[in-house]
């Protein structure tokens, strides 16, 4: 398992950065990713990191492929160092043959001197990229091919004249199954567009994970893993820890999120589990459902939707759950999506993630409303890439005190973990003063400020509230420097002071923010930000009035650059933290400055921005 894989197209094309290492490099180099996204998070220190799972296929084993149309009917990759340049890579390495013949056939269609418009952009038509997909049902293995296409979503009767050569083509080539045309926005985020058209063969087509097994019914765009093989070992491990959990499975309710196509699930349902799928695509929930049905799996209930939204319902409707899985995408499970699921109080949760930076950020949270691990299992699912698949299992635990950052006779200061109100929040089943009175001494403990639920950092408690008044005195005395860090959009002066007043309740009243430039980060600027004043989201409203809204904010902030932010970076709040308070003691008359670290979360996105 030590030698080296040779591609022909390795030199220039950036798919497999891991492919120079032999494989116990690569396996060391994913572990260490793990145990780097986790060890910003002390909540998460005692968690022991197994060794990644290698797999003996390191070649032919992706059954998806998602390539990118370039020049002269290319269909590849970015090349390295070349945003805009497809590397064509019809010899690739690690496409299953199933799926490079498929590809292969697309490849020879887009080089006849057909209608120009459904060649690709890059030659001057419409077409961005395709997405061919490998199904096997016992011994039959086949492949379905979308192709996706930028907007308009109306094809001229010559487009329709070219895409019936390629269904005529399709049909000689056997192992194309199925053939369908997806458009695309021109400035989408997702490869995929929602509005899909299906113009060979059937809209689904069975596939089993293992031979054997319960099929699921495959669709244009619904989620698979890439790794046959690796993917039955963690439904393995999953179905394991499971019984452990629950001692059997026949009878419990196990919500399964981000579901698919119902891979996992309906493989769950043939044990007697009470299944709820959930999942948002919803040509892959009418699949799931009608998968059920055909194999007589009685007990799938199957939901589509936003994953947070359903969630919150099932709480609302007071649905008992034993056990919730969750195989969310790279941006991570949703932070509305999270306080559900605790709110839901299963027994376990079973996390499957591609994205250890979001996984990290996700179990930290998990833990600050009772849920915890103690090991995670990483597993090589894309062999030759950085990507690296990880299950984590989590059962419930005493929700933890908040690190405790200074403390005396009549205060004690904490660092606010992000997600969490300061006080009772109707909608969160856990706030902060809560955990504050679990701290011996403090079960009377009440707030002197308070901190957005998004903002982290630096908060301080009165032990009694007798002690609120003359603390809140010091806070807000002229001798007092609130300190936070933020990140706002765009590239902003060096120094600076917002000076404008804000309206509350009817009421205007002065504020004034200073601020520094401690560094530009990705085209954004890192900023330390001091309010004179502590008006109601004052640091958010005056960054917002000068055009610089801080990144993750949903009510002052952009739109697309947080969308931007969430779907490559992990950036799922406001990136404001308050790092440090400075104030003179009420009865010594010295100064006492308390400081909490930025949040993990926060120097993730700063990492994952830094490396783009």
């Amino acid at each position: 398992m030590e030698d080296k894989v040779y591609c022909e197209h390795a030199a220039r094309c950036a798919g497999c950065p891991q492919i120079d290492h032999v494989y116990s490099e690569q396996l060391a180099f994913k572990t260490a990713r793990v145990v780097t996204a986790f060890a910003r998070y002390p909540m998460l220190k005692d968690v022991r990191i197994e060794n990644a799972r290698g797999t003996a296929a390191r070649v032919g084993y992706r059954t998806r492929a998602k390539l990118v149309g370039g020049k002269n009917a290319a269909l590849g990759l970015f090349a390295k160092g070349a945003a805009h340049e497809v590397v064509d890579i019809p010899s690739c390495r690690v496409m299953s043959d199933e799926v490079k013949s498929a590809v292969a056939t697309i490849r020879a269609w887009l080089a006849l001197p057909s209608v120009p418009s459904l060649r690709t952009i890059a030659d001057g038509g419409r077409i961005s990229a395709i997405d061919a997909r490998e199904v096997r049902d016992e011994n039959q293995v086949s492949v379905i091919v979308t192709l996706i296409l930028r907007k308009p979503s109306m094809l001229s009767e010559s487009e329709l004249a070219a895409l019936e050569a390629l269904e005529a083509l399709a049909a000689r080539e056997t192992n194309i199954c199925s053939l369908a045309v997806s458009f695309v926005d021109a400035n989408a985020i997702q490869l995929l567009g929602r509005e899909l058209r299906v113009i060979h063969g059937p809209s689904s087509v069975r596939d089993r994970i293992g031979l054997g097994s319960v099929y699921q019914l495959a669709t244009h765009g619904s989620f698979v893993q890439a790794h046959r093989e690796q993917t039955e070992a963690i439904h393995e491990r999953i179905v394991i820890a499971l019984r452990a959990a629950l001692h059997e499975l026949d009878g419990k309710r196990i919500l399964d999120l981000y579901a698919g196509s119902g891979a996992l699930g309906l493989q769950l349902a043939d044990t007697g589990a009470r299944i709820l799928l959930v999942e948002s695509y919803e040509p892959a929930v009418e699949q799931a459902r009608a998968a059920a049905q055909e194999q007589g799996l009685q007990d799938v209930h199957v939901y589509a939707g936003d994953v947070a939204d359903v969630a919150h319902e099932l709480v609302t409707a007071d649905v008992e759950v034993d056990a919730v899985i969750v195989n969310p995408p790279r941006r991570g499970v949703a932070r509305a999506a999270r306080a559900a699921i605790a709110n839901l109080a299963p027994a376990v949760i079973v996390y499957v993630s591609c994205h250890p930076e979001t996984l990290a950020r996700d179990l930290a949270d998990f833990a600050r409303m009772g849920f915890s691990t103690s090991a995670a299992s990483p597993f090589d699912m894309i062999p030759l890439t950085d990507e690296v698949e990880t299950l984590v299992v989590l059962h419930k635990t005493n929700i933890p005190a908040p690190t405790v950052l200074y403390e005396n006779k009549e205060i004690i200061v904490v660092d606010k973990a992000p997600n969490e109100p300061t006080t009772p929040q109707g909608e969160h089943a856990h706030c902060l003063l809560a955990r504050v009175q679990r701290i011996k001494g403090c079960a009377k403990a009440a707030p002197i400020h308070r901190l957005d639920e998004g903002t982290s950092g630096v908060c301080i408690f009165a032990k009694e509230t007798r002690f609120v008044s003359k603390w809140s005195d010091a806070l807000q005395a002229e001798t007092a420097v609130k300190k936070y860090i933020a990140l706002v959009r765009g590239s902003i002066r060096a120094t600076g002071t917002v000076d404008r007043p804000l309206t509350d309740d009817g009421r205007t009243r002065e504020a004034s923010t200073r601020y520094e430039l401690v560094e530009t980060v990705s085209h954004h600027s890192l900023v330390a930000a001091y309010p004179n004043e502590g008006r109601t989201h004052q640091i958010r409203r005056h960054f917002a009035a000068i055009d610089h809204p801080i990144l993750g904010d949903s009510r002052y902030g952009d739109a697309a650059s947080n969308r931007h932010l969430v779907e490559r970076h992990g950036l799922d709040r406001a990136f404001l933290h308050c790092q440090q308070i400075t104030l003179t003691h009420p009865d010594t008359r010295t100064t006492i400055t308390f400081e909490a670290v930025l949040s993990g979360d926060l120097q993730a996105v700063l990492a994952s921005l830094a490396a783009r």
